[in-house]
């Protein structure tokens, strides 16, 4: 039987010279790579007590969505500064070379509501230490945070401490 990690394409020297870019769409487009992907995140959370599912734009959504479907719960959007309609909260964070903003609606977490995080991969961390920030302002609570893939080499998960993550699969490199 096959492995999630079996679904993923690495394509060398991409974006830059000496760097493995992995590649998450050929887990999507192949039903048996999909299913174990999900799946496998819904391993990570079958005894965590938890109220909602976030996930950032854009693949956090295709992971997010179905796990929450499949679990009963609801999905929260984090979108990139100015897409979301109504009242938002927002969080600025740091990129290799620049800055960012992410959004979620202000009434989207209710205080005291448990949370999972759901993204396809943790690389430094930012995004997602963004996004914990937005919640707990919220009120809300994280309980555990899920990746489909991890590149361990470039340490996003120092900038997770105090938090439970988990990944289906980890690349020990950058």
């Amino acid at each position: 039987m096959k492995k999630v990690e079996d679904y993923v394409r690495s394509i060398p020297d991409f974006p830059e010279p000496g760097i493995i870019f992995r590649d998450v769409t050929t887990i999507l487009q192949d039903p048996d790579g999909l299913r174990l992907a999900v799946d496998g995140i819904m391993d990570f959370l079958k005894d965590v007590d938890f109220d909602m599912v976030v996930g950032p734009e854009s693949r956090g959504f295709i992971f997010g969505v179905p796990v929450a479907y499949a679990m009963h719960k609801g999905f929260v959007p984090v979108r990139k500064k100015g897409k979301l309609p109504c009242e938002t909260i927002s969080m600025e964070y740091e990129l290799e070379y620049g800055s960012a903003v992410v959004e979620m609606h202000k009434d989207s977490i209710k205080p005291g509501q448990k949370v999972v995080i759901v993204d396809d991969l943790i690389a430094t961390g930012g995004t997602i230490q963004a996004i914990i920030k937005m919640i707990e302002e919220l009120g809300g609570e994280v309980v555990r945070i899920c990746f489909v893939m991890e590149l361990a080499g470039l340490k996003g998960r120092e900038k997770l401490k105090g938090y439970p993550v988990d990944s289906v699969i980890t690349y020990e490199g950058n």
